[in-house]
C-alpha cells in the first residue's frame, strides 16, 4: 500500500505542476470587451464618494466602450459625464470621466480632458441617475 500511496503523490504533483506550467504560458487578452462596464463604473464610483456625507447624482450619460489609444498600447475605453450634487461646494459639480479597462474589466476611472471624452457618443445612463451614496440616502 506504501508503493501505491507514493505513487498517486507522484502523480498528483506531477499533475500540478503540469497544470501550473500551463497556466504561466497563458496571457490574458487585454482587449475583451467589457460586458458589466456599467456595473464597475457605478461601483468605483461608490468606493470614490464613500467617504462624503451624501453625494446624490444627475443628468448622467455614458459612451459604449471603445479601443483606443492608451500610452503604448490599445485598451478599452469607456466616457462618463454626470452632475454631482454634495454637502460641500467641492462636492457639486459637472464631472466627465475616462475609464480604462483591461482584460474586460475596469482598472482606472479618471478625469477626461477634452480630447478624450469631448467626441464620445453619450447615452443616458440611468441606473447612475438612481445613484446616492452617503446618510441622506434612502
Amino acid at each position: 500500500m506504501g508503493r501505491r500511496a507514493a505513487s498517486l503523490c507522484l502523480m498528483s504533483t506531477l499533475a500540478i505542476a503540469l497544470a501550473a506550467c500551463s497556466s504561466d504560458g497563458e496571457r490574458e487578452n487585454p482587449n475583451l470587451f467589457p460586458t458589466d462596464y456599467r456595473h464597475e463604473i457605478i461601483t468605483t464610483l461608490q468606493n470614490l464618494f464613500k467617504d462624503n456625507d451624501t453625494i446624490r447624482v444627475s443628468g448622467a450619460f455614458i459612451s459604449e466602450p471603445v479601443v483606443r489609444p492608451a500610452d503604448n498600447s490599445q485598451r478599452y475605453t469607456a466616457c462618463v459625464r454626470y452632475t454631482a450634487h454634495g454637502v460641500s461646494p467641492g462636492e457639486i459639480g459637472n464631472a466627465v470621466r475616462i475609464g480604462y479597462f483591461y482584460g474586460g474589466h475596469l482598472t482606472q476611472l479618471v478625469q477626461a480632458s477634452q480630447d478624450q471624452c469631448g467626441n464620445a457618443a453619450y447615452k443616458p445612463f440611468p441606473e447612475l441617475d438612481k445613484f446616492c451614496i452617503g446618510k441622506g440616502c434612502r
